[in-house]
């Protein structure tokens, strides 16, 4: 996983870095979707299902909904 730091301009635009692009097939115009965390932003490039599909394929992929909420009780008793 990489991260990096970037700075808004004046206008509020941020442009995302060449390797990104490339690696997410983002040319001119390509879409992304926002969603706003509360303390965080998530970018995930759009058109391949949606933000709902990519977070559907994640939970399937942890063993299902029930699993993972155990696995995170178990490790974040205060999310219980």
């Amino acid at each position: 996983m990489n991260i990096a730091e970037f700075r808004a301009s004046h206008r509020g635009q941020m442009a995302l870095p060449a390797e990104a692009r490339r690696r997410w097939n983002l040319g001119e115009g390509g879409s992304v979707e926002i969603v706003d965390l509360g303390d965080a932003l998530l970018i995930v490039p759009a058109g391949r299902g949606g933000l709902r599909a990519l977070l559907r394929d994640a939970i399937n992929e942890a063993g299902g909904y029930a699993q993972l909420a155990a696995q995170v009780a178990a490790d974040e008793s205060e999310l219980a």
